[in-house]
């Protein structure tokens, strides 16, 4: 998975074939949780179900950031942090942040201390506004970029789900946001983006998740540029 990174202390085993591990509640899951409990209920709860929340959409791009070169888990287990650090990741407050925010983030040692960073997520808000001002809300341009069915796998295996890192409509939507100023939106951060936020359902075949997650992203009405 692009996002994801198997989980740093993991209880089971993924079987080989197939990708999906186990859980002591007899329920087939893709691997990658390990077995921890909260990062077993991210992947049951959060990861897949569409989103239109413009805070959450704008929170979930900033994470993904701040995730290139660490786990998954790492951000998880800071998220809490990030918020109190962020304004909730409010857009509209985070547009606002001076060079002072700046320095009490590189303060907060429940964040990832990362200048480049913290600037980015700051200068990605103020983007964020503009795109508001432009399509009526953020999730109106993210979902846009909706890959189309035909391009994708009707079912998902492991095999196929190892070489996912990023696709032409992750690399077309990282192309256009650099266009448009943000950073730390290449490729591979988009796609694992588009996964977080349900745009795509990488759920294997066999996770207990998969149909309920398709069954939701089918109901999804899919927002538009006002």
């Amino acid at each position: 998975m692009a996002e994801q990174k198997p989980a740093e202390t993991a209880k089971a085993e993924r079987d080989p074939v197939t990708g999906l591990l186990l859980g002591e509640d007899d329920r087939n899951r893709c691997w990658w949780h390990g077995g921890l409990e909260d990062y077993q209920r991210y992947h049951d709860t959060e990861w897949g179900w569409p989103v239109d929340e413009d805070r959450r959409l704008f929170e979930k791009i900033c994470l993904e950031g701040f995730q290139s070169g660490l786990s998954w888990l790492t951000i998880l287990r800071k998220r809490d942090a990030f918020r109190a650090a962020f304004a909730n990741f409010e857009f509209e407050r985070v547009a606002e942040f001076t060079e002072a925010d700046v320095e009490r983030c590189l303060q907060d040692s429940g964040i990832v201390r990362h200048r480049r960073k913290i600037e980015s997520t700051i200068n990605n808000a103020r983007r964020a506004l503009e795109l508001r001002q432009e399509f009526g809300t953020l999730a109106a341009y993210f979902w846009s970029f909706e890959p189309k069915p035909q391009n994708r796998p009707e079912k998902l295996d492991f095999a196929t789900a190892k070489t996912l890192g990023k696709t032409a409509e992750s690399t077309e939507l990282s192309k256009d946001l650099k266009k448009r100023g943000w950073s730390f939106v290449g490729p591979t951060t988009v796609y694992a983006f588009m996964q977080s936020m349900g745009m795509v359902n990488d759920h294997l075949e066999g996770c207990c998740c998969r149909e309920s997650v398709e069954a939701a992203r089918t109901a999804f009405k899919r927002p538009v540029k006002r």
